[in-house]
């Protein structure tokens, strides 16, 4: 019988590479007939793929119409749009021509992204939608130097909504110009790539600046840890314009020479992911807290059997994943024997709902709770967890396939050095660590100490060298009997529960915890029938009886947690925190101090008297 030869990876060096051009190129050298990306095409309805080949005429009609604007090198351009091919196509030609490219976050509001232009200096902007530009022009004062926007869609006989400059152009007429190919920018490693802002949870949102050195170090050392192949397929989903998503979802697969498809949209990710049947996910554990919670949801309907049966299959997928992580003893008779069965029954059918070809999945940006790792870990999937953030390009750790300790950060990637620093802080030493702060020489003198040393906000705590994120410093709460609590870690635990959307925890100088937490429609319904409430009355929310109910419920989710932790008080709201209203960041992270803004009254009053709820 023949045995399959071993795979083996396709990985560009970063030596090799030079810069982020020069890997693309060499990507297109190696294998220019390779599928490299693939997103819906809209007015035929089909999905459409595109080789490196391909791909690199596409970035030569980008190249030739901004070469034509006559841009020194280091100028900076700015994108506004949702993942696309047109954006890698805009920032290879942008990279090429040794521009540095500035990407706002689709979502982001018309006055975070009129900051960003204006104290970046960008001098183009591309966006996706005539409607971008709209709500940009109005603040358009704020960015005198930007001279051209490139619109995606077709606005033939529509109102640009302004008359005064910048140009303004649809990328179709812009890029229908013939000639040759302008030769770029021979630029060095060391030189700057992109300004990336920070999404901002409080205070204006700074330009992190990252060099070619800096992504592809990064790319490459996150490649010795986890192998990927020309036959691996991403679904890509979360803004090109966070770092994560840039780095491990953008020049990752293309130093590995894997292929990526764009999902339309997170509404309509559960499709995607049954159409483009990934092998590869990179994610923010918000989306795998949603997937869990709809998991506890549909089996609260089930019966007591159903929800037995996926009990066990949990239990013994994760009894073998231990023992293949070398930390379990081995599974017995009945464990092989039930996973047998389960495996098809259970774990299948859910891992189904991905697409069924799921290899590896990637959590990062934040903590992801436990409970969530363990389920979905139990059910089959590789779940790795990493720890990272802007300022280091992203990555600082993570877990490997083989290594793999779900609630951990993981290891330090190879090259990266860790230590712990004043009150706990995580500081780490990595040639991935930032060139500094746009135009902030004093915040990146308090960001990087004189030894190279990154202060990355972050209390960690550091066992047998792997990391455990425990929360920013800036959200761990004293109260006032001097007692300490990881605001992060409550509301990573209270929103793992199906019936809590999203949790902000309150204490600072306070003499008992409370929260503010937003309730899951659907979940919030079934919950109020059980109490004989009107889920339908706004009133409902605000009865004792439901607070009463809700308390006992965080008593049972905290259990572990210690008494000075556990919430007395709630306010129950029924409208969630989005990026529209300001409260989320586009990375959808709660603004701490803006919620505390907004909902002061409300706060005010779960202290008013000090008398708790029992």
């Amino acid at each position: 019988m023949k045995t399959q030869p071993e795979r083996k990876p396709d990985l560009i060096q970063v030596a090799t590479a030079g810069t982020l051009p020069g890997l693309f190129r060499e990507r297109v050298a190696r294998t220019p007939e390779l599928t490299a990306y693939r997103q819906l095409d809209e007015p035929s309805g089909q999905w459409r793929s595109l080789t490196w080949r391909q791909m690199a005429e596409r970035v030569g009609r980008w190249q030739r119409a901004l070469a034509g604007l006559g841009l020194a090198p280091g100028a900076r351009v700015a994108a506004q749009l949702r993942n696309c091919i047109d954006w890698v196509c805009y920032e290879q030609a942008a990279l090429a021509l040794g521009l540095v490219v500035v990407p706002l976050y689709p979502n982001d509001s018309p006055g975070n992204a009129a900051y960003i232009l204006g104290d970046s200096g960008s001098l183009v902007l591309l966006v996706g939608t005539l409607n971008q530009w709209r709500a940009l022009s109005s603040w358009r004062s704020t960015f005198p130097e930007l001279r051209q926007v490139v619109c995606l869609e077709d606005a033939s006989g529509k109102d640009a909504g302004f008359e005064a400059p910048p140009a303004f152009v649809c990328a179709a007429d812009w890029l229908d110009r013939e000639g040759p190919v302008p030769a770029g920018h021979d630029a060095d490693p060391n030189d700057l790539a992109t300004l990336v802002y920070t999404s901002g949870t409080t205070g204006r949102p700074k330009g992190v600046m990252l060099s070619h050195r800096n992504i592809l170090w990064n790319a490459a050392s996150q490649l010795e840890t986890v192998r990927t192949y020309h036959d691996d397929t991403l679904l890509s989903f979360l803004p090109l314009s966070h770092a994560f998503e840039r780095t491990v979802g953008y020049y990752f697969p293309m130093m590995a020479g894997s292929s990526v498809a764009y999902a339309r949209s997170l509404q309509t990710l559960a499709d995607d992911l049954m159409t483009i049947r990934p092998t590869a996910l990179i994610s923010v554990p918000r989306v795998y807290e949603k997937a869990y919670a709809r998991i506890q949801a549909k089996l609260a309907q089930e019966g007591p059997i159903a929800r037995a049966l996926f009990r066990t299959a949990v239990d013994i997928g994760w009894r073998r994943f231990l023992a293949q992580q070398g930390r379990g003893d081995p599974i017995g008779f009945s464990d092989r024997m039930l996973w047998r069965l389960l495996r098809p029954l259970v774990a299948d059918k859910v891992l189904a709902r991905v697409g069924g070809r799921l290899r590896i999945a990637i959590s990062g940006a934040a903590p992801l709770s436990e409970p969530v790792a363990r389920c979905f870990v139990g059910l089959g999937l590789t779940l790795l967890e990493g720890y990272g953030l802007t300022e280091a390009a992203p990555t600082i750790a993570g877990n490997r396939i083989e290594d793999n300790v779900p609630g951990s950060a993981g290891l330090p990637i190879p090259g990266a050095e860790v230590r712990l620093g004043a009150s706990g802080e995580l500081l780490a030493r990595t040639p991935g660590v930032m060139l500094g702060y746009w135009g902030r020489p004093e915040d990146t003198a308090r960001a990087i100490d004189a030894d190279g040393w990154l202060h990355t906000g972050d209390v960690a705590e550091i066992r047998q060298g792997r990391i455990y994120i425990r929360g920013r410093i800036k959200d761990i709460l004293v109260m006032s009997s001097g007692e300490k609590i990881a605001a992060g870690d409550l509301e990573q635990t209270i929103s793992a529960d199906p019936l809590f959307e999203q949790a902000l925890v309150v204490g600072e100088g306070k003499p008992f915890v409370t929260a503010l937490l937003v309730l899951e429609p659907e979940a919030w319904k079934a919950f109020a029938q059980l109490l004989s409430l009107d889920p339908r009355q706004p009133r409902s929310l605000q009865t004792q009886v439901a607070k009463r109910a809700v308390i006992r419920r965080l008593a049972e989710l905290l259990r572990d947690f210690p008494a000075h932790a556990q919430i007395r008080r709630v306010q129950l709201l029924s409208t969630p925190w989005t990026i529209d209203d300001g409260l989320l960041t586009p990375t959808m992270k709660v603004k701490r101090e803006e919620v505390l803004r907004r909902y002061k009254t409300e706060i005010d009053a779960l202290y008013a008297g000090h008398t708790i709820v029992l």
